[in-house]
């Protein structure tokens, strides 16, 4: 199979297991070092670089002049670690160091604590390390998490946030340090919230739960170490902007605290801490409809950038009745992904590669989502 001078319809290549062999990557995404999957060929037939050959940075340079705006490239099966905000290692490591700290902590007694701003720089450090960063879209995924993981993850998705925002680097620190510490209230409540909705909750258990955003604030309010950012973040992050939220009912929200809004109640919601777990694009869902009601609607529209309606590997139906799964995603455009259709419009099993860009299809569209 070849790769020519013209601009054609992308398609992909499915090994016998469904894994994905290669992948079709716009020129500019190019980094260099990569590996052909196709020869590029012109549309005579003359070999422009094999199968294999290695993407020099000047190669890359030479495609551009001829007018060549993809390739395809050798791609290991995807890995979750690729697709992750923070890469899996660090993420363990991390919540090992968080749960540690906190399962110690007691009410008030707060010296390991401050061990937690080092944590916040740690996460902070690695992705600025990340070379574009804040250029990615990212597969989010649905799962089951415990208040570390949650706290974990909220932070990463705040700090990102708030990178994109162009937020002062001290208070992206704030921010982070907050978000670590956001749920320490929960530690001082025995109420069962994981998968539990508020509503399903006895007045008791509900009025207990919505007091744990003041008991971490009071656990740390009079702490030196902690800046008044961070201490907002634990004290207001599931306050909104219609005053609906608690333990304040206020409106008037810091906008730090703001960004913190957004990104945990997207991650309370695909992990299920005080609601039922819900599908990621239902959680994209929420955000959109309570744009500028519950929630900043500059924080939500960045945080949607880089977030992945659909995640690699969801399953999918299409207006045309077709069966799809998600090998890729298209930046700028996170819910017109690429995917790969294993199923006709009549249940028929695909046997032959289809894959179909959605950017490049604009009548067709993702009706629903298949559990």
């Amino acid at each position: 199979m070849f790769y020519f001078l013209r601009k054609r319809r992308g398609r992909g290549i499915i090994n016998c297991n469904g894994e994905v062999t290669m992948k079709l990557i716009r020129i500019d995404e190019l980094k260099g070092d990569e590996v052909l999957a196709k020869p590029i060929m012109t549309w005579d037939y003359q070999l422009v670089l094999p199968e294999g050959a290695t993407l020099k940075k000047e190669y890359i340079e030479k495609i551009i002049e001829l007018g060549i705006f993809n390739v395809y490239i050798k791609e290991e099966e995807l890995k979750q670690s690729e697709i992750l905000i923070l890469k899996s290692e660090l993420k363990d490591n991390v919540r090992l160091k968080v749960k540690d700290i906190l399962e110690r902590h007691t009410y008030q007694n707060n010296q390991e604590l401050e061990e937690l701003s080092n944590t916040a720089d740690n996460i902070i450090y690695t992705m600025l390390e990340e070379e574009q960063i804040v250029e990615k879209v990212f597969d989010i995924r649905e799962r089951s998490s415990d208040i570390y993981e949650h706290s974990i993850s909220t932070c990463s998705l705040a700090i990102l946030t708030a990178m994109k925002l162009n937020v002062d680097k001290n208070i992206i620190h704030d921010i982070g340090v907050g978000c670590l510490l956001h749920d320490i209230g929960l530690r001082y409540t025995t109420v069962n919230f994981v998968g539990r909705a508020l509503k399903d909750m006895s007045k008791q258990e509900a009025a207990e739960y919505k007091k744990h955003p003041v008991y971490g604030f009071s656990a740390l309010k009079k702490e030196k170490w902690i800046s008044k950012i961070s201490k907002n973040i634990i004290l207001y992050h599931h306050e909104r902007l219609n005053g609906s939220g608690f333990p304040l009912r206020t409106g008037d929200i810091p906008f730090e605290c703001r960004i913190v809004n957004v990104c945990d109640a997207f991650d309370e919601m695909i992990c299920g801490i005080a609601c039922q777990r819900a599908k990621v694009y239902e959680a994209v869902e929420y955000l959109k409809n309570f744009k500028n009601i519950l929630f900043d609607d500059k924080v939500v529209d960045v945080f949607l950038s880089f977030t992945a309606v659909y995640p690699i590997g969801t399953h999918v139906l299409t207006n045309e009745g077709e069966l799809g799964v998600v090998l890729s995603q298209n930046k700028n455009f996170n819910e017109r992904p690429v995917i790969r259709i294993i199923k006709d419009k009549n249940g028929n099993d695909v046997k032959e590669t289809v894959i179909k860009n959605l950017m490049e299809i604009h009548s067709i569209y993702i009706e629903k989502v298949l559990d």
